[in-house]
């Protein structure tokens, strides 16, 4: 089943990263957040992925271009250019880069990547800041079970401040960043059958509007509760508690070895 990662946005609320790269490439731990997504899908047997790219596309192509470079140890022949890596590759991926233009929309992305996607029934999509450890498998199954067009996985967000239980003006209990206790957001994390493009228009359709509040309407959305960890990286201070995590050894969304 192949994967699609929306990675064309401008990050505009992370602009002291993106400016001179798309939010995906923003590392987490030395490696870009879309490489951590890469490999939450990886980890339960998901290979092929399409990243959508737009802003600064070009990035993201000579991340994997430049891939086993970077990431292995070589040996180069300057007499004739041969090179040799001593180590294989870990990852067992396929990826299909494709430029889905600058300013085109969530939706819109989607829609231009439909050629690819065809020859499935079903697909996935994500976006490119996210992090969790939702099970793949579990969500794939569940949206087999229902028969509807969409699934998206709602998560319950972080809260961006400390919790204080307080009583008598003392404060009793001190949570950091807990998760909140009521409420359900969309995570991303998407299962699609592939009559979701009957619901997408053009290149300025953004996917969280109209399509899924069509598809809410019809009948056609259906929700995957997931209560364990997911982040977004929308800002600065998302970026250094996702990389503290990663530091600390306490990266939940680490579900691969």
């Amino acid at each position: 089943m192949k994967v699609v990662i929306l990675a064309g946005g401008l990050g505009t609320r992370l602009s002291e990263e993106t400016v001179l790269r798309p939010k995906p490439m923003v590392e987490i731990g030395g490696m870009p957040i879309l490489w951590h997504i890469m490999k939450i899908y990886s980890a339960h047997g998901y290979n092929e992925f399409l990243p959508a790219l737009g802003y600064k596309g070009h990035v993201i192509k000579d991340f994997f271009l430049n891939y086993f470079s970077r990431t292995r140890d070589f040996s180069l022949n300057m007499k004739d250019g041969q090179v040799n890596y001593r180590r294989s590759a870990n990852e067992d991926w396929v990826v299909h880069l494709n430029d889905t233009g600058h300013d085109t929309l969530t939706g819109g992305r989607l829609l231009r990547l439909k050629p690819y996607l065809l020859d499935q029934e079903t697909f996935m999509l994500t976006y490119g800041d996210g992090v969790s450890d939702v099970n793949i498998k579990k969500l794939v199954e569940f949206h087999k079970s229902h028969g509807k067009i969409a699934t998206v996985t709602a998560v319950r967000p972080p809260a961006r401040f400390g919790a204080l239980e307080i009583q008598s003006g003392k404060v009793i209990d001190f949570h950091e960043k807990p998760q909140v206790g009521e409420g359900w957001i969309n995570g991303g994390f998407f299962v699609f059958n592939k009559g979701v493009f009957d619901y997408l228009e053009g290149d300025h359709t953004i996917l969280e509007q109209k399509p899924l509040e069509r598809l809410a309407k019809d009948q056609e959305l259906m929700a995957y509760q997931h209560d364990g960890f997911w982040h977004c990286m929308d800002t600065i201070r998302d970026k250094d508690v996702l990389e503290k995590m990663w530091g600390e050894r306490k990266a939940s969304w680490k579900v691969w070895e």
